[in-house]
């Protein structure tokens, strides 16, 4: 018994040895590598850089005592990914607070610039945007976008990018495959095809967790992404509705019947804000808009070519939760849905006669749009 005593005792001290030691290890690793050294420090992270490579390059710049102890800590506690910019750190500052300053971006950039893409916007406004926050231009923009060696490296690069979006019918090829979100850059000299390898690559991160549902689907990525493009855009910032709105599509298609979804003629028509092109001109309605307008875009033509079909591509930026509902739509039998413009309510009908008396309803509210 004294010897299990004994030795029960010797693993205890061990114990005890090991935790210390490796609170201090800890604590050494973690803290400021000079306390008192607050002089600023240029130190740049490179686009597509690893969190690895950025300990490395942090280590030899003097800012961190050991990358290694560097990735151990990002395993014990994931962080965001790192901002590509330049900083300017310090040997005072802990290990914590570079990583959040790596994780957020550096104000101390004065060059460098925020941009923000919304959800449901397209080709054209991206163009805007970045016309007006870089020093490209509108037609830069548009021009990488249907620039078809850039079109062929993506192609080769990503499995959700296919031949597919080379259809000469496509207004812009990249349509609906720029992820849209808030993105830093180093300064207004980043390049239309810099912020568009960004974009991407993120739709790609957004993507991946369905890519193997979409494969086992009988649509095609890029059908997909299209059917989301649209719920975007007919449907307000709700799950429950997009699911709905998703399943309200797909039942349409397999009953051969054209989608009739306002937004793909808006679309075909060029027509970025619809109630100012009515109120501008139609004279208080919207006969003037031609919903038989003769597109590959147009669901709402009434001629049969477009029944059960979608349009050739995409018509805006998506979000997740577009993504998600085009995945995982609702489970029901609804041909039909309309919403009330004034609260964003959205209503769904498998009948056409109540379909149509909830219109006629909402025709006060909606002003027949």
């Amino acid at each position: 018994m004294k010897k299990l005593r004994n030795a029960a005792i010797i693993i205890l001290l061990l114990i005890g040895i090991s935790s210390i030691t490796l609170s201090l290890v800890y604590k050494s690793n973690t803290d400021p590598v000079d306390a008192n050294n607050k002089e600023k420090i240029e130190f740049t992270v490179k686009k597509g850089e690893t969190k690895k490579t950025v300990g490395e390059n942090l280590q030899k710049a003097g800012l961190i005592k050991n990358s290694t102890f560097f990735q151990i800590y990002l395993k014990l506690y994931p962080s965001k990914d790192f901002k590509a910019t330049k900083y300017y750190l310090s040997k005072d500052m802990s290990l914590k607070e570079i990583i959040n300053v790596l994780e957020e971006g550096n104000s101390n950039n004065e060059d460098q610039i925020k941009i923000t893409f919304k959800e449901g916007i397209t080709m054209r406004k991206i163009a805007e945007v970045i016309a007006k926050e870089t020093n490209n231009k509108e037609e830069d923009v548009i021009n990488k976008s249907n620039d078809t060696k850039y079109i062929d490296t993506l192609i080769e690069k990503y499995w959700f990018i296919t031949d597919t979006i080379k259809n000469d019918k496509l207004y812009y090829k990249l349509e609906g495959y720029l992820y849209p979100d808030t993105y830093y850059f180093m300064n207004k000299d980043v390049t239309v095809e810099e912020i568009f390898n960004t974009m991407i690559k993120k739709m790609e991160k957004e993507l991946a967790p369905y890519r193997e549902e979409i494969a086992k689907s009988k649509y095609s990525v890029h059908e997909i992404i299209t059917l989301a493009s649209i719920i975007e855009k007919e449907t307000p910032n709700n799950d429950t509705y997009r699911a709905n709105v998703a399943r309200v599509f797909y039942n349409r298609l397999e009953k051969n019947i054209n989608l009739g979804s306002d937004v793909t003629t808006y679309y075909a028509l060029k027509i970025d804000n619809v109630l100012s092109y009515i109120e501008k001109n139609c004279a208080g309605g919207k006969n003037c808009v031609n919903y038989n307008v003769v597109s590959p875009y147009n669901t709402r033509i009434g001629d049969g070519t477009m029944n059960g079909k979608l349009p050739v591509g995409p018509i805006s930026t998506i979000s997740l939760g577009s993504i998600k509902a085009a995945v995982y739509p609702s489970d029901n039998n609804n041909l039909y849905f309309i919403s009330n413009i004034e609260t964003k309510e959205m209503f769904f009908y498998s009948n056409y006669s109540d379909f149509l008396k909830k219109k006629a309803e909402l025709d006060k509210i909606n002003g027949g749009i």
